[in-house]
């Protein structure tokens, strides 16, 4: 999911970083062990991000882009007309979880590790769920859904459902007992 932007030692740093992040944690991971896998020099660590927690801005930043990427581009892939594209969500999803490494939603663990709401990492979190509520919104109102808003939400929550579930039971199946609950979502929602 995540694709070599180039070869900069700042992009090095930010997918070791993304990584390491993801697989142990912000709190767990150290500047030293991102250092020590990226083989980079500490002083182009700081030169390029400035302190531990600038580069684990950046990093929400690159995973935002490259997740909605994979979630625009898969839903639209597995879906053959707008009607269809919310219920395919669960399909993106179902792909996700049964990925070698999977290690759940990194917004989830960060708003979890950093859960004051003014914390910066908090608000980078809220405003990825947000961009994601927002695409939701308009696939749904491409299908044509009543309230598109309504259903989005709905939807929305099911997804989330569906991440923390996968993490927590390491069963990749969460996204389709999810997409079962989506279809009578969808259902009672699009015009017949």
């Amino acid at each position: 999911m995540l694709t070599v932007m180039n070869n900069s030692a700042r992009d090095t740093l930010l997918e070791t970083a993304l990584r390491l992040f993801h697989q142990d944690g912000f709190h767990a991971t150290g500047i030293d062990r991102i250092l020590a896998e990226s083989k980079v020099a500490k002083a182009t660590l700081y030169k390029h991000f400035g302190s531990k927690e600038a580069l684990m801005l950046d990093v929400l930043r690159l995973r935002d882009a490259c997740f909605r990427q994979y979630l625009e581009e898969r839903t639209s892939a597995l879906a053959a007309t707008p009607r269809e594209a919310p219920l395919r969500l669960f399909d993106a999803l179902a792909e996700w979880f049964a990925e070698d490494g999977f290690h759940g939603c990194l917004f989830i663990n960060a708003s979890a590790e950093f859960g004051s709401f003014g914390d910066p990492m908090h608000k980078a979190a809220a405003e990825h769920k947000t961009k994601v509520l927002d695409w939701l919104h308009r696939l749904c109102a491409k299908a044509g859904a009543a309230d598109p808003y309504g259903l989005a939400r709905q939807l929305c929550l099911l997804k989330e459902g569906a991440i923390v579930t996968a993490q927590v039971s390491r069963d990749p199946r969460a996204a389709q007992t999810a997409k079962i609950i989506a279809e009578g979502l969808l259902r009672a929602n699009l015009p017949h």
